[in-house]
């Protein structure tokens, strides 16, 4: 059986425009957050049956800020301009700051199944770098990186795409000589 981490997958600009197979994946993916006590997905699960998706093993039911769920929500926004996908950036918003904030940032979580959350003391510094900048990007307007002039990398860093066009770049033609 196939084994996913980070609620949802990372590949969300594929997925995305990979068709209703892409698309109903992430719809069960945000459904899986969303059936968890905290409305947080676990790092870890599997699909059981159909597209149910559940936490892999007990040791893997904590929370520690990833980004990826937030990052779908603002690739899906910007390829369909469904305002679900703002609904559930919100939603997902409101259960990180009802159960993550702490009095000195944000803490992970060890176990999204529990009515009593217990934190694991680390504020992960992609939370600040990706997390927050996704949902800053979720509720900007679209003229802010637009998708045709940047691209982001892993680690979320914008990269400006060049359009080279007719430019040959130096050592691709043979020197004349």
């Amino acid at each position: 059986m196939p084994r996913h981490t980070s609620c949802p997958s990372s590949s969300a600009g594929s997925s995305a425009e990979a068709g209703s197979g892409g698309l109903q994946i992430k719809l069960s993916l945000h459904y899986l957050c969303f059936h968890t006590v905290l409305k947080l997905g676990p790092e870890a699960f599997k699909f059981d049956s159909g597209l149910e998706a559940v936490a892999v093993r007990q040791n893997e039911k904590y929370y520690i800020l990833r980004p990826e769920v937030i990052e779908t929500y603002w690739y899906m926004w910007r390829f369909t301009h469904d305002p679900k996908y703002r609904q559930w950036g919100w939603e997902a918003a409101q259960a990180i700051d009802k159960y993550c904030r702490v009095s000195g940032g944000f803490s992970g979580v060890k176990d999204v199944y529990s009515s009593n959350p217990t934190y694991d003391d680390v504020q992960q510094s992609f939370f600040l770098a990706e997390t927050l900048k996704y949902l800053y990007l979720l509720f900007s307007s679209d003229d802010l990186m637009p998708l045709e002039s940047w691209v982001f990398n892993t680690e979320a860093h914008p990269l400006p795409v060049l359009h080279l066009g007719n430019i040959t770049l130096p050592g691709s033609q043979p020197d004349p000589q």
